[in-house]
Protein backbone atom coordinates (compact mmCIF):
# COMPACT_ATOMS: atom_id res chain seq x y z
CA UNK A 1 0.00 0.00 0.00
CA UNK A 2 1.53 3.24 -0.85
CA UNK A 3 2.37 6.01 2.04
CA UNK A 4 2.58 9.42 1.38
CA UNK A 5 5.10 11.30 3.69
CA UNK A 6 6.19 14.51 3.70
CA UNK A 7 9.94 15.27 1.96
CA UNK A 8 12.83 16.31 4.62
CA UNK A 9 14.34 18.14 1.68
CA UNK A 10 11.57 20.15 -0.41
CA UNK A 11 8.74 20.00 2.31
CA UNK A 12 6.68 18.64 -0.45
CA UNK A 13 4.40 15.40 -0.02
CA UNK A 14 5.42 12.26 -1.99
CA UNK A 15 3.25 10.16 -3.91
CA UNK A 16 3.83 7.43 -1.93
CA UNK A 17 5.46 5.30 -4.72
CA UNK A 18 9.16 4.47 -4.63
CA UNK A 19 11.06 2.76 -7.25
CA UNK A 20 14.37 1.41 -5.68
CA UNK A 21 14.21 4.08 -3.23
CA UNK A 22 13.67 6.99 -4.98
CA UNK A 23 10.39 8.67 -4.24
CA UNK A 24 8.14 10.23 -6.52
CA UNK A 25 6.81 14.30 -5.32
CA UNK A 26 3.49 15.29 -5.67
CA UNK A 27 4.52 18.13 -7.87
CA UNK A 28 1.27 20.41 -8.46
CA UNK A 29 0.49 21.57 -12.20
CA UNK A 30 2.79 24.38 -13.01
CA UNK A 31 0.41 27.53 -12.77
CA UNK A 32 1.78 28.92 -16.68
CA UNK A 33 0.66 25.57 -17.63
CA UNK A 34 -2.84 25.99 -16.35
CA UNK A 35 -2.57 29.52 -17.39
CA UNK A 36 -2.06 28.93 -21.04
CA UNK A 37 -4.82 26.23 -20.50
CA UNK A 38 -7.03 28.45 -19.73
CA UNK A 39 -6.45 30.92 -22.29
CA UNK A 40 -6.64 28.83 -24.96
CA UNK A 41 -9.93 27.08 -23.91
CA UNK A 42 -10.97 30.96 -23.77
CA UNK A 43 -9.72 31.78 -27.53
CA UNK A 44 -11.39 28.49 -29.01
CA UNK A 45 -14.88 29.49 -27.65
CA UNK A 46 -14.65 33.01 -28.37
CA UNK A 47 -13.61 31.99 -32.29
CA UNK A 48 -15.99 29.14 -32.44
CA UNK A 49 -18.82 31.97 -31.46
CA UNK A 50 -17.35 34.84 -33.17
CA UNK A 51 -16.11 33.18 -36.51
CA UNK A 52 -17.64 30.15 -38.82
CA UNK A 53 -16.76 26.74 -37.12
CA UNK A 54 -19.14 23.78 -36.80
CA UNK A 55 -20.21 21.75 -40.04
CA UNK A 56 -24.09 21.13 -39.21
CA UNK A 57 -24.93 19.17 -42.15
CA UNK A 58 -25.32 20.94 -45.63
CA UNK A 59 -24.05 23.95 -43.83
CA UNK A 60 -22.19 25.37 -40.56
CA UNK A 61 -21.68 28.06 -37.93
CA UNK A 62 -21.66 31.16 -39.28
CA UNK A 63 -20.18 33.11 -36.49
CA UNK A 64 -21.66 36.78 -34.66
CA UNK A 65 -19.10 38.51 -37.24
CA UNK A 66 -20.53 36.99 -40.51
CA UNK A 67 -17.15 36.28 -42.39
CA UNK A 68 -16.83 33.84 -45.06
CA UNK A 69 -13.41 32.91 -46.56
CA UNK A 70 -14.74 32.17 -49.85
CA UNK A 71 -15.88 35.48 -50.22
CA UNK A 72 -12.48 37.23 -49.35
CA UNK A 73 -11.04 35.23 -51.72
CA UNK A 74 -13.67 35.85 -54.73
CA UNK A 75 -13.33 39.43 -53.72
CA UNK A 76 -9.37 39.14 -54.03
CA UNK A 77 -9.61 37.87 -57.52
CA UNK A 78 -11.81 39.98 -58.42
CA UNK A 79 -9.52 42.75 -57.78
CA UNK A 80 -6.91 41.15 -59.36
CA UNK A 81 -8.24 40.37 -61.92
CA UNK A 82 -9.50 44.34 -62.76
CA UNK A 83 -5.97 45.27 -61.77
CA UNK A 84 -4.60 43.22 -64.57
CA UNK A 85 -6.86 44.38 -67.11
CA UNK A 86 -5.80 47.69 -66.61
CA UNK A 87 -2.16 47.07 -67.86
CA UNK A 88 -2.83 44.18 -69.66
CA UNK A 89 -5.09 46.62 -71.86
CA UNK A 90 -1.75 49.08 -71.98
CA UNK A 91 0.62 46.67 -73.02
CA UNK A 92 -1.45 45.14 -75.91
CA UNK A 93 -2.57 48.86 -77.22
CA UNK A 94 1.51 49.98 -76.60
CA UNK A 95 4.27 49.60 -79.02
CA UNK A 96 7.41 47.97 -78.39
CA UNK A 97 9.34 51.62 -76.70
CA UNK A 98 6.10 52.62 -75.04
CA UNK A 99 6.46 49.07 -73.10
CA UNK A 100 9.96 49.79 -72.47
CA UNK A 101 9.85 53.63 -71.55
CA UNK A 102 7.04 52.56 -68.79
CA UNK A 103 8.55 51.81 -65.58
CA UNK A 104 5.47 50.25 -64.42
CA UNK A 105 4.85 48.64 -67.37
CA UNK A 106 8.22 47.01 -67.60
CA UNK A 107 7.94 45.82 -64.04
CA UNK A 108 4.69 43.93 -64.71
CA UNK A 109 6.21 42.57 -68.13
CA UNK A 110 9.51 41.14 -66.12
CA UNK A 111 7.11 39.39 -63.46
CA UNK A 112 4.93 37.69 -65.94
CA UNK A 113 7.20 36.97 -68.10
CA UNK A 114 9.71 35.53 -66.23
CA UNK A 115 6.95 33.78 -64.88
CA UNK A 116 5.92 32.61 -68.90
CA UNK A 117 9.77 32.09 -69.32
CA UNK A 118 10.27 29.91 -66.58
CA UNK A 119 6.97 27.42 -67.35
CA UNK A 120 7.27 27.28 -71.31
CA UNK A 121 10.76 27.92 -72.16
CA UNK A 122 13.16 27.05 -68.96
CA UNK A 123 13.35 23.66 -69.75
CA UNK A 124 15.47 23.92 -73.54
CA UNK A 125 16.88 27.91 -72.51
CA UNK A 126 17.21 27.76 -69.32
CA UNK A 127 15.58 29.78 -66.32
CA UNK A 128 18.47 32.58 -67.25
CA UNK A 129 17.88 32.07 -70.23
CA UNK A 130 21.66 31.02 -70.81
CA UNK A 131 21.00 28.32 -73.01
CA UNK A 132 23.08 24.99 -73.29
CA UNK A 133 24.23 22.26 -75.78
CA UNK A 134 21.99 22.82 -78.69
CA UNK A 135 20.18 25.56 -77.53
CA UNK A 136 20.75 29.41 -77.66
CA UNK A 137 21.58 31.99 -75.04
CA UNK A 138 18.94 34.40 -75.34
CA UNK A 139 20.89 36.74 -73.59
CA UNK A 140 23.89 36.91 -76.18
CA UNK A 141 21.32 38.75 -78.38
CA UNK A 142 22.75 36.61 -81.40
CA UNK A 143 19.91 35.99 -82.91
CA UNK A 144 18.97 33.59 -85.34
CA UNK A 145 15.38 34.69 -86.62
CA UNK A 146 15.87 38.47 -85.94
CA UNK A 147 15.77 39.82 -82.54
CA UNK A 148 12.99 42.40 -81.99
CA UNK A 149 10.01 41.57 -80.25
CA UNK A 150 7.51 41.11 -83.03
CA UNK A 151 10.02 38.22 -84.67
CA UNK A 152 10.44 37.10 -81.10
CA UNK A 153 6.80 36.94 -80.77
CA UNK A 154 6.31 34.96 -84.38
CA UNK A 155 9.47 32.37 -83.81
CA UNK A 156 7.93 31.81 -80.35
CA UNK A 157 4.30 31.54 -82.23
CA UNK A 158 5.35 29.13 -84.82
CA UNK A 159 8.10 27.38 -83.39
CA UNK A 160 11.03 26.16 -85.79
CA UNK A 161 10.92 22.80 -87.72
CA UNK A 162 7.74 22.19 -85.52
CA UNK A 163 4.20 21.04 -86.47
CA UNK A 164 2.75 24.11 -87.23
CA UNK A 165 1.59 25.14 -90.86
CA UNK A 166 3.71 28.14 -90.55
CA UNK A 167 6.16 26.94 -88.91
CA UNK A 168 10.09 28.55 -89.46
CA UNK A 169 12.28 25.58 -91.34
CA UNK A 170 16.21 25.93 -90.97
CA UNK A 171 18.33 23.02 -91.66
CA UNK A 172 22.61 22.67 -92.24
CA UNK A 173 23.18 20.18 -94.52
CA UNK A 174 25.83 17.45 -94.11
CA UNK A 175 28.36 18.24 -96.16
CA UNK A 176 30.54 15.71 -95.34
CA UNK A 177 28.70 12.73 -94.40
CA UNK A 178 25.95 13.23 -97.81
CA UNK A 179 29.76 13.49 -99.39
CA UNK A 180 29.09 17.10 -100.93
CA UNK A 181 32.83 17.92 -99.59
CA UNK A 182 35.69 16.04 -99.55
CA UNK A 183 37.67 15.38 -96.46
CA UNK A 184 39.97 18.20 -97.03
CA UNK A 185 37.62 21.14 -97.76
CA UNK A 186 35.30 20.15 -94.77
CA UNK A 187 39.01 20.46 -92.89
CA UNK A 188 39.95 23.46 -94.65
CA UNK A 189 36.24 25.02 -93.98
CA UNK A 190 36.39 24.12 -90.48
CA UNK A 191 40.05 26.42 -90.14
CA UNK A 192 38.55 29.18 -91.68
CA UNK A 193 35.13 29.19 -90.03
CA UNK A 194 37.36 29.45 -87.03
CA UNK A 195 39.37 31.95 -87.78
CA UNK A 196 36.54 34.14 -87.96
CA UNK A 197 35.51 34.80 -84.09
CA UNK A 198 38.77 33.42 -83.24
CA UNK A 199 41.46 34.77 -85.48
CA UNK A 200 43.78 32.82 -87.98
CA UNK A 201 46.30 32.37 -85.10
CA UNK A 202 44.20 30.17 -83.01
CA UNK A 203 43.61 27.66 -86.05
CA UNK A 204 45.94 26.57 -89.27
CA UNK A 205 48.34 28.13 -91.23
CA UNK A 206 47.22 30.78 -93.90
CA UNK A 207 46.78 28.72 -96.80
CA UNK A 208 44.51 26.40 -95.40
CA UNK A 209 42.73 29.22 -94.28
CA UNK A 210 42.55 30.84 -97.67
CA UNK A 211 41.31 27.18 -98.87
CA UNK A 212 38.88 27.28 -96.52
CA UNK A 213 37.72 30.57 -97.79
CA UNK A 214 36.93 29.03 -101.22
CA UNK A 215 35.07 26.23 -99.79
CA UNK A 216 32.90 28.82 -97.85
CA UNK A 217 32.22 31.08 -100.75
CA UNK A 218 30.96 28.39 -102.78
CA UNK A 219 28.99 26.47 -99.94
CA UNK A 220 28.42 28.33 -97.07
CA UNK A 221 27.40 31.83 -98.02
CA UNK A 222 23.73 31.40 -99.11
CA UNK A 223 22.58 31.50 -95.61
CA UNK A 224 25.45 32.66 -93.96
CA UNK A 225 26.19 35.38 -96.01
CA UNK A 226 29.29 36.63 -97.54
CA UNK A 227 30.05 38.29 -94.50
CA UNK A 228 29.36 35.24 -92.42
CA UNK A 229 27.23 37.08 -90.29
CA UNK A 230 24.34 34.71 -90.82
CA UNK A 231 20.55 35.85 -92.27
CA UNK A 232 17.58 35.90 -90.10
CA UNK A 233 15.24 34.79 -92.76
CA UNK A 234 16.93 31.30 -93.10
CA UNK A 235 17.77 31.41 -89.43
CA UNK A 236 21.51 31.04 -90.07
CA UNK A 237 23.62 31.68 -87.17
CA UNK A 238 26.42 34.65 -87.08
CA UNK A 239 29.79 33.00 -87.52
CA UNK A 240 32.07 35.39 -86.37
CA UNK A 241 30.78 36.18 -83.03
CA UNK A 242 31.56 33.59 -80.08
CA UNK A 243 28.22 32.84 -79.25
CA UNK A 244 28.00 28.96 -80.29
CA UNK A 245 24.97 26.56 -80.58
CA UNK A 246 26.41 22.99 -80.54
CA UNK A 247 30.28 24.40 -79.44
CA UNK A 248 32.71 26.37 -80.99
CA UNK A 249 36.07 24.16 -80.68
CA UNK A 250 37.74 22.71 -83.48
CA UNK A 251 35.59 18.95 -83.06
CA UNK A 252 32.19 20.66 -82.32
CA UNK A 253 32.34 23.09 -85.70
CA UNK A 254 33.64 19.88 -87.55
CA UNK A 255 30.74 18.33 -86.63
CA UNK A 256 28.27 20.65 -87.50
CA UNK A 257 30.06 20.91 -91.18
CA UNK A 258 30.24 17.08 -91.62
CA UNK A 259 26.55 16.07 -90.11
CA UNK A 260 24.97 19.18 -90.33
CA UNK A 261 22.44 20.27 -87.60
CA UNK A 262 18.31 20.65 -87.25
CA UNK A 263 17.50 22.57 -84.48
CA UNK A 264 13.85 22.29 -83.26
CA UNK A 265 11.69 24.74 -81.62
CA UNK A 266 7.99 23.51 -80.34
CA UNK A 267 5.22 25.90 -81.67
CA UNK A 268 3.43 27.94 -78.51
CA UNK A 269 0.22 29.06 -80.78
CA UNK A 270 -2.55 26.56 -79.26
CA UNK A 271 -0.96 27.34 -75.40
CA UNK A 272 0.16 30.86 -75.24
CA UNK A 273 -2.41 33.73 -75.77
CA UNK A 274 -1.45 36.45 -78.16
CA UNK A 275 -1.27 38.63 -74.87
CA UNK A 276 0.77 36.68 -73.69
CA UNK A 277 3.34 36.16 -76.32
CA UNK A 278 3.92 39.97 -76.64
CA UNK A 279 4.52 40.16 -73.00
CA UNK A 280 7.23 36.72 -73.49
CA UNK A 281 8.99 38.81 -76.50
CA UNK A 282 9.29 41.29 -74.97
CA UNK A 283 10.29 39.88 -71.76
CA UNK A 284 13.36 37.93 -73.83
CA UNK A 285 13.91 41.31 -76.01
CA UNK A 286 15.10 42.97 -72.25
CA UNK A 287 17.34 40.36 -71.46
CA UNK A 288 20.48 41.47 -70.46
CA UNK A 289 23.72 40.32 -71.12
CA UNK A 290 27.13 39.73 -73.10
CA UNK A 291 26.75 41.05 -76.57
CA UNK A 292 29.54 40.63 -79.80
Amino acid sequence: MALEKLDPVTGRMTTGHEWNGIEELDTPVPRVVLFFLAAGTLFAIVYWILMPAWPLGSTYTKGLLGIDQREVVAEQVKSAAAERVTWTDQIQKASLGEIEADAALMQQVQETGHRLFVDNCAACHGVNATGGPGFPDLRAKSWLWGGEPDMIAQTIKVGINSTNDDTRVSQMPAFGRDGVLERDKVSAVVDYVMSLSQGAGATADAQEIAAGQEVFAANCVACHGEDAKGKHDVGAPDLTDKHWIYGGDRGSIHLSVYGGRQGHMPHWSGRLSELDLKILATYVHSLKGETQ
